[in-house]
């Protein structure tokens, strides 16, 4: 990757993240319920039995209640870290969910392992996104090595202000068939 869009790309991850540390969360969580909303009202989600989705830290759009909700109809996926990859995990209730590091973030450990090439749509979160569905995400490329292994009708979710005008990329970089915010 070029050395300009490193730098831009770092600029725009900053820029956010301060925009992040100012979201009150009733406004997070009220934003986020009207993307889960419009998720639902897709022809696309409709029709998929297996949804790729992650478990939300504060500073992201909310999936709890959307996980909680859909687990018992749909077969809903989060991501495990391992390594330099996303290991896929059912997710069967709170139970098979443990904290981890490097993140702290909760991960499906006791989740049964499944498989990119059942998932039929992906809900994705991400630092910053355009209207061109471009997508900029923490910086690892975790997503992006994921779902170059198949064709998903992605969707990226984020907060009315991680919209900005054009996201840096490169080829590396995977673009989203929606953008949906709030």
């Amino acid at each position: 990757m070029s050395d300009d869009i490193q730098y831009k790309k770092k600029q725009l991850r900053r820029y956010i993240k301060e925009l992040k540390s100012e979201l009150d969360a009733n406004i997070a969580l009220s934003s986020s319920n009207k993307i889960f909303s419009e998720i639902e009202s897709l022809p696309e989600f409709k029709a998929a039995k297996t949804i790729l989705v992650y478990w939300s830290l504060p500073d992201e759009v909310q999936t709890h209640s959307f996980i909680d909700k859909w687990y018992t109809s749909k077969k809903i996926l989060l991501p495990l870290v391992v390594k330099n990859n996303l290991e896929l995990r059912v997710f069967s209730g709170m139970d098979c969910l443990e904290a981890r590091p490097p993140f702290g973030i909760l991960e499906p450990v006791n989740g049964a392992l499944a498989s990119i090439s059942e998932v039929e749509m992906v809900i994705v979160p991400g630092v910053a996104f355009d209207l061109n569905g471009n997508r900029m995400g923490r910086g690892k490329g975790f997503y992006d090595r994921l779902l170059k292994q198949k064709d998903i009708y992605k969707v990226g979710v984020c907060f009315t202000f991680q919209i900005v005008k054009e996201v840096p990329t490169n080829n590396d970089d995977i673009t989203m068939n929606k953008i949906i915010y709030a």
